[in-house]
């Protein structure tokens, strides 16, 4: 039987619903213990309690440890698989996170819960099942971190929380789940064809994220560039255009040395240099600004805060966001 390590971070699926008020919060006793005692004809589970944070609270710092937990344990331990517990505001988040620092061939799967452990259709034990079958599966090696919930397998790359409330909240957009979960099994009808992956010591750069609307005040992002971020990113209208007013500031914070990444706000497609007026796509590559290939804001953030650990060089730089 395969040695399965359940780290626990909080969330949702760690948490209990007040009946006279109706508000969700953390539980001192996990529930989900009461499902990890059932998995024992799946798997021989091993449960680590490393934090109890509600998402919102999650950092890249708190990121970072998790990952540095998920290394020393499987490098010290003979785990065949690892099931991360999350709260599924910033699970896409973490699951990316490691995703881009996980270098193992031993399965890695996130998961969590949109309704808590005592509300009518709590989906968290149920997740966690299927998460624990996912990482056992011998199919599940070498795809990089993956998230499960609603029987569903994704990619961290591709995943995203589409819906603030419903079960089937966790979608991947374009290119939809590359596997699911029966009753029968665990099945993957395709793969990534590639990833990437980091080596670094520490989480030191402060990145921040901007998204586009009609009419933007420049001094928003004159604000943010005051503040000696290392990097920007924004959240581009279509194919990767800004108002024009807001050039200037761009093209001087890129002479200063600041690298900004471009991701489109539109829920499919990547952005393109296509359009040459100013505040285009086109123009905006010839300031200097680096094109990402499909990336939401969220992970090309966390994607631009690790790489920076690693270089500063532009051409570098753009050529990692279009892996």
């Amino acid at each position: 039987m395969k040695k399965v390590l359940v780290i626990q971070t909080g969330g949702t699926i760690a948490m209990q619903e007040d009946e006279r008020t109706g508000v969700v919060q953390p539980n001192v006793m996990n529930p989900l213990y009461s499902t990890i005692e059932s998995l024992s004809s799946i798997a021989s589970v091993v449960v680590d309690d490393f934090i109890n944070l509600p998402s919102p609270h999650i950092t890249p710092v708190h990121m970072f440890d998790l990952y540095n937990r998920i290394q020393t344990r499987i490098n010290s331990e003979n785990f065949d698989g690892v099931v991360v517990t999350h709260g599924t505001d910033t699970l896409e988040e973490t699951a990316y996170f490691l995703d881009l620092l996980m270098n193992q061939h031993i399965p890695v799967v996130v998961t969590g819960a949109m309704r808590s452990s005592n509300e009518l259709g709590s989906d968290g034990p149920h997740n966690l099942i299927s998460a624990v079958r996912t990482v056992v599966s011998p199919e599940a090696s070498d795809k990089g971190v993956l998230v499960v919930l609603n029987d569903e397998i994704h990619t961290a790359k591709n995943v995203t929380k589409t819906h603030s409330s419903n079960i089937a909240t966790f979608q991947s957009p374009q290119y939809g789940p590359i596997g699911i979960v029966t009753k029968k099994g665990v099945s993957f009808h395709h793969m990534p064809v590639s990833r990437d992956c980091y080596t670094i010591q520490s989480v030191s750069k402060n990145v921040a994220l901007i998204k586009m609307y009609a009419g933007m005040d420049p001094t928003l992002v004159e604000a943010i560039a005051n503040t000696n971020v290392d990097g920007l990113v924004i959240e581009a209208f279509g194919q990767g255009n800004v108002p024009p007013q807001l050039v200037p500031i761009l093209q001087s914070m890129i002479e200063k040395g600041t690298p900004i990444v471009l991701v489109s706000r539109c829920f499919n497609g990547i952005v393109q240099d296509t359009y040459g007026y100013e505040g285009g796509g086109h123009h905006l590559k010839q300031i200097g600004v680096i094109f990402t290939n499909g990336l939401t804001g969220q992970k090309a953030r966390l994607k631009l805060m690790i790489a920076l650990e690693t270089t500063t060089d532009h051409e570098q730089l753009q050529s990692l966001f279009l892996q």
